[in-house]
């Protein structure tokens, strides 16, 4: 039987790297870098060979309202107002003016590194190729697309400012302590029934929760910085990040604040 080429291919769900959000990425690339990392994450998944112009048709036959402009549409650096109202609270001077604000920093970024500042979407995708923010062979059966487990850093890459740079860290080790910060409050919440002040060590609390003591300390430096707790040894306070793990401290844990300032989430049992 002929082939039929206006028949599209099979449909697949779309795969966004794990390594994302923590790379921060997403703030520094134009607001087409989600889509464009969706799109070779997808490629890049074993029963796919082609091109990124065959995902899209493929996938959404050739039109994705993330790319509305496709793999030649100009970059921009905020959402249509229809997908995404302005918050003047974060950015007062306005869409335009910000994109444009946005827009130069991005350019002299690139510049200053020496890279060639895209224009499109097809443009920025060779520049991920560059980066090793994704890599592209090929091969007999076709072009296969791959991507890193751990995405480069764009502070390996580009030269940021340092309020950027500031922020990036910040986004980091939240990311990285909240999943520990959980679990431990977990154990504070659950077993312990939110005690306002604990006697205790790192290698204590790591046994109760079945965390490294590193993992404890971090969780704890964390709650420390965000202004959840103190940590003290006698009346003093102290560095949790220099205590030895046998060493006993007093944990003084402010709940309403930890309640006021962190998001909670509850999912009914039916939905």
């Amino acid at each position: 039987m002929p082939e039929n080429p206006s028949v599209p291919g099979p449909r697949r769900d779309i795969a966004m790297h794990n390594d994302w959000w923590a790379s921060g990425w997403e703030h520094v690339l134009p607001r087409q870098g989600l889509p464009l990392t969706m799109l070779i994450g997808t490629a890049s998944q074993p029963d796919f060979t082609g091109s990124l112009d065959d995902l899209l048709r493929d996938t959404f036959d050739g039109h994705w309202r993330m790319l509305p402009g496709g793999l030649d549409g100009p970059l921009m650096f905020s959402w249509p107002e229809e997908e995404e109202p302005w918050d003047y609270e974060e950015a007062p001077e306005g869409r335009e003016a910000s994109e444009a604000k946005r827009r130069e920093r991005f350019g002299a970024q690139l510049t200053a590194a020496g890279f060639p500042v895209p224009g499109t979407v097809r443009e920025l995708s060779e520049l991920y190729l560059t980066w090793g923010l994704a890599s592209r062979e090929e091969t007999p059966d076709g072009t296969r697309w791959s991507m890193p487990a751990v995405l480069p850093l764009p502070g390996d890459l580009l030269t940021l400012d340092a309020e950027l740079t500031e922020r990036l860290d910040s986004i980091r080790w939240t990311m990285g302590t909240g999943p520990l910060v959980n679990d431990f409050v977990t154990h504070l919440i659950d077993d312990l029934g939110e005690p306002e002040e604990l006697l205790t060590s790192l290698d204590r609390l790591a046994a109760a929760t079945g965390q490294d003591a590193a993992d404890v300390r971090l969780a704890i430096v964390e709650l420390v910085r965000s202004g959840d707790a103190e940590v003290r040894r006698g009346q003093e306070p102290a560095d949790a990040e220099r205590l030895a793990a046998h060493q006993r401290f007093r944990l003084v844990m402010d709940w309403d604040h930890f309640h006021g300032s962190r998001i909670q989430l509850s999912v009914p049992d039916e939905v």
